[in-house]
């Protein structure tokens, strides 16, 4: 008999301790999930949107702020005859009726109809006094200066989850910091769905994204958007680029490329227009490389100014193949000085069998060739040298004179430029400071990424460079009483393993004034039809461009 007792004493106590477990696990383990699903059914959590912070030129102009504009909602439950509801939200929202009707007829007491409302377009529907139709506060970014420098700002469009995002160049590359700390409210709901209670919660308030204040001069952007459109036009070219440095600190003063986008209407453009192709377009750079590879065999002392090519009175035969100069032109005994003057690819190639293959590698790292910039914009790509394996006689030759190396055209701005600072290879900066939300100011330092060459050997280089300008092909377009030092660049394009002889590269680089650069600037033109060369196309707009900003510094000519 007694057994039986205890028995059921050990069936009570499991009983107990069964149920015990159950509370435990719905009260302590559960707890935080069953709080949720309840608070699902009476409250709604509140997206509390914050202010987007601003991007400003160096004049403190925004070039992108924000407008104050309204999302217009709808709780479903609260509408009873949703087709006339629909009918009449689809005329005054100028959106599709079914999906209007989609929405409204959704199971939910919350619904977002369309974003972006303006004021006059949110009173007009407000006077409406739609029973279950509500309005909330949100941002819209707007463009001041419309489509100027669009690939330099990009755009903001939306995430997976609807919320705004930047994408692409400054509104990409520094979204976090000025999209802020959005903020949240809860709104309390009765047993019929009807809103009892707002901003109930102790979440943290909103934090106002920081401001960006760029390096970018708006009146040289203005100056180098305007003259590069209408280059592009005058020589028939399918894009190009103008990109404007200052070398001492590696903040970049514009870069304008075409054809462009507007930032507050990118869904109206094909998404290949949102790359910027300052930093994302690989292109072979031409005569335009001859400068970094010649002011390295200087600096390495394997030439001198006066260092006469013995190969150059006629093509170069290597692995095959036959290098030519541009115009077919050759000069016997030729120095090193005209090399540059005439570009001349032969004495390019004399220069890369100067260096061989190890030493021309080495130079270009120092260069930053073939690898970023570390430019402060979303979307610079990159395209790595060869290993050493992978050169062959013909590739040292031509690579000596820009071709069948890949480049972008910040990547040899910042190397060129580095002939410019005496040497020095300084990062590029597009943005000079931030400004944080509590009224704080942090610049931006200029950064040495490293030394390419001597400060002798950049004072050589330059002579060479002034001397090119004066004297070379495209001296007819100089700047009579400015020192300017410079160099053409006219790129074939390679197409199906050879080179387009009717489609070039046409480019112009250089930087003023010689002996106290203010500026390094690089133009380019993609494909110019009414000439191919860059000393007839390239170098023209370089030179007008040039007097533009000169002046703009306050510069007069000094010299004839």
């Amino acid at each position: 008999m007694i057994w039986r007792y205890r028995v059921i004493l050990v069936i009570l106590i499991l009983a107990f301790l069964a149920v015990l477990s159950r509370l435990f696990y719905w009260q302590v383990v559960k707890a935080e999930n069953l709080s949720q699903l309840g608070q699902l059914q009476y409250e709604r959590s509140i997206g509390n949107l914050a202010e987007r912070g601003e991007i400003k030129t160096s004049d403190n102009f925004p070039v992108a702020t924000n407008k104050i504009s309204y999302l217009v909602f709808a709780n479903p439950k609260q509408i009873k005859n949703k087709t006339d509801t629909s009918l009449v939200l689809s005329s005054q929202l100028s959106v599709d009726k079914a999906s209007i009707s989609a929405a409204l007829s959704k199971d939910k007491y919350w619904v977002s109809l369309k974003s972006g409302l303006k004021i006059e377009e949110k009173e007009k529907l407000e006077g409406l006094k739609i029973p279950g139709v509500g309005f909330e506060e949100t941002y819209t970014r707007f463009y001041p200066e419309a489509s100027m420098a669009a690939h330099l700002l990009g755009f903001v469009g939306k995430d997976d989850l609807g919320k705004d995002k930047g994408y692409f160049g400054l509104e990409g590359y520094y979204d976090r910091l000025l999209r802020g700390k959005e903020g949240t409210a809860v709104e309390v709901y009765d047993a019929l769905g009807l809103p009892v209670l707002q901003e109930a919660s102790n979440s943290p308030e909103k934090v106002k994204g920081n401001s960006l204040v760029l390096n970018i001069n708006r009146a040289i952007q203005f100056i180098t958007d305007e003259k590069l459109k209408k280059g592009i036009e005058r020589y028939s070219a399918t894009g190009g680029v103008v990109a404007v440095m200052e070398p001492a600190t590696g903040n970049i003063l514009a870069l304008s490329s075409f054809p462009s986008f507007s930032p507050s209407e990118y869904g109206e453009f094909g998404a290949s227009l949102y790359k910027n192709p300052s930093i994302s377009n690989l292109y072979e750079p031409g005569s335009t490389l001859k400068p970094l590879i010649m002011s390295a065999a200087l600096d390495a002392n394997l030439v001198t100014p006066q260092t006469k090519c013995n190969i150059c009175d006629k093509p170069v035969s290597i692995g095959g193949y036959e290098i030519r100069t541009w115009n077919n032109e050759y000069f016997k005994d030729i120095n090193m000085v005209d090399v540059i003057r005439h570009s001349d690819n032969t004495g390019m190639v004399f220069v890369g069998q100067k260096m061989g293959i190890d030493r021309m590698i080495n130079s270009l790292n120092k260069f930053g060739i073939g690898e970023g910039t570390g430019i402060d914009l979303q979307g610079e790509t990159s395209q790595s040298l060869p290993p050493k394996n992978k050169w062959y006689a013909v590739d040292l030759a031509t690579r000596a004179f820009g071709q069948g190396i890949s480049v972008t055209p910040i990547e040899l701005l910042v190397a060129f430029s580095s002939i410019a600072s005496g040497g020095l290879r300084m990062e590029p900066h597009v943005v000079g400071a931030i400004q944080t939300a509590d009224g704080k100011t942090i610049k931006i330092s200029p950064k040495v990424l490293g030394r390419t060459i001597s400060e002798n050997t950049s004072k050589v280089m330059t002579e060479m460079l002034v001397n090119a300008v004066n004297k070379g092909e495209a001296s007819f377009a100089r700047l009579k009483g400015y020192r300017i030092a410079g160099k053409t660049g006219t790129a074939s394009i390679p197409i199906a393993g050879h080179y387009d002889p009717n489609k070039t590269v046409a480019s112009f680089i250089g930087y003023a004034p010689a002996d106290n650069p203010k500026f390094v600037m690089l133009v380019i033109f993609d494909k110019p039809t009414s000439s191919i060369y860059g000393a007839e196309t390239a170098a023209p707009v370089f030179f007008d461009i040039a007097r533009q900003i000169l002046l703009y510094y306050g510069i007069s000519p000094s010299e004839e």
